[in-house]
């Protein structure tokens, strides 16, 4: 896909890896709705709102827009999409990119459970239903689900966020087979290396941080995916073995790791809502 002229939706693009994939989009030529929560109306205790990134984005030249969405509400993600096409035109990119966590495995309360699944797999569900037909009907479009290392690995405290994560990279893997024969292709761009988002640096303030990559990197490998042909569908792919098989995100670390560490690197552990929103 060209990207130029494109309109793309970007959730969580407050902060971290949506901020500086909604930045990459637009500097690609794209028109980009900034979804999230925060806003400079309604800050978060966590820093950057999508007023922010739309600010980043004009300053670079490139158009974009704020879109207040509360993920976790069904109607609200049905109308990031149709603002976005109000206001941008037909949606060709969806990057679900947003995600929240929150401590416990067993002893985790049902009520965040059910907000994790929520935002984390029941609104790109939600998004990707809407934005479907319209790709359909015009023969183009492209969507990427960002996931963890947490749907492979099992982290202490994490037991709902990987398996939101699992369950998201199922939906991947099922959308891409219902769309391919339209040409839309859905893929996973999975964080399976360390990336030093401005919520995991909050939370984790003391930890080493010299060898994990700026969220500007994973905003790369998001764009080398939705910039394949659409032939290149249903992959589950980790940012480890993009970058071995590519040679795609080169480090930008003060000290380079060498391979995946198997981190839960998106978004903070703690009871704070995390990647991007």
């Amino acid at each position: 896909m060209d990207l130029d002229g494109k309109v793309a939706i970007v959730t969580g693009a407050s902060r971290g890896v949506g901020a500086a994939t909604a930045v990459a989009l637009a500097a690609a030529g794209a028109a980009v709705a900034c979804a999230a929560r925060a806003t400079d109306a309604t800050p978060l205790p966590l820093p950057g709102t999508i007023d922010d990134t739309v600010r980043r984005i004009e300053a670079a030249g490139g158009h974009a827009i704020a879109v207040p969405t509360n993920l976790a509400v069904d109607a609200e993600v049905e109308a990031m999409v149709e603002t976005t096409a109000d206001r941008l035109g037909p949606v060709d990119i969806l990057v679900n990119n947003a995600a929240i966590t929150f401590p416990g495995d067993l002893d985790l309360p049902m009520k965040r459970f059910d907000l994790i699944f929520a935002v984390d797999v029941r609104a790109p569900v939600i998004a990707s239903q809407a934005v479907a037909p319209g790709m359909i009907e015009r023969g183009v479009g492209a969507i990427v689900n960002v996931s963890s290392a947490a749907a492979l690995n099992a982290y202490p405290g994490q037991m709902a966020y990987g398996m939101a994560k699992a369950a998201l990279e199922r939906f991947t893997a099922s959308a891409a087979e219902h769309l391919r024969p339209h040409g839309i292709p859905v893929n996973t761009f999975r964080i399976d290396v360390p990336v030093a988002s401005e919520g995991f640096l909050a939370a984790l303030p003391d930890w080493d941080h010299s060898d994990w990559e700026p969220p500007e990197v994973a905003a790369e490998g998001i764009l080398w995916m939705l910039a394949q042909p659409p032939t290149y569908t249903g992959h589950n792919a980790g940012m480890a073995r993009l970058r071995a098989e590519h040679g795609i995100m080169a480090s930008r670390a003060t000290r380079p790791h060498v391979q995946a560490l198997g981190m839960v690197t998106e978004s903070p552990v703690g009871p704070s809502p995390g990647l991007g929103d």
